[in-house]
């Protein structure tokens, strides 16, 4: 049987620079293990590591390039848009996770790693958000 496709959310992906170790270490273990991210997710990564973090343009770029270089990035279409605001008014997501929940479910994704979405939500039946650092479940 074929793995489940996994879709990692951007705030896992920012842990890859925290101090915290521990989720540090669980977000490298998700992204060396593969997923699938959107260009949306590398936008926003961009925009926290440099406004919040104050990350030089320099280190960005090796930042997404090693990211590039372990997850495979959907493109984000007119589908995605469309998808996106579905999900947003039936769900009442706002309308930056429901364009992460987009992409998952157009990549075929079954499990969204997010610490930002309801741990537990199931989406269409199909896409379930897990919290890949709550300790009481098993990803």
């Amino acid at each position: 049987m074929p793995e489940a496709k996994v879709f990692i959310d951007t705030n896992v992906l920012l842990y890859l620079l925290s101090s915290d170790t521990d989720k540090a270490d669980r977000a490298e273990a998700l992204v060396q293990s593969g997923g699938i991210i959107s260009v949306q997710v590398l936008n926003e990564v961009v925009s926290v590591a440099r406004r919040k973090l104050n990350m030089p343009w320099t280190e960005v770029n090796e930042l997404l390039t090693l990211i590039r270089s372990l997850c495979t990035t959907e493109p984000f279409t007119i589908e995605t848009h469309e998808k996106g605001i579905e999900i947003a008014e039936h769900y009442q997501l706002n309308i930056y996770d429901a364009m992460i929940v987009a992409a998952a479910l157009l990549a075929g994704c079954e499990t969204l790693y997010s610490e930002d979405m309801q741990n537990g939500l199931l989406i269409d039946q199909v896409l379930r958000v897990y919290n890949p650092f709550n300790q009481n479940q098993e990803s």
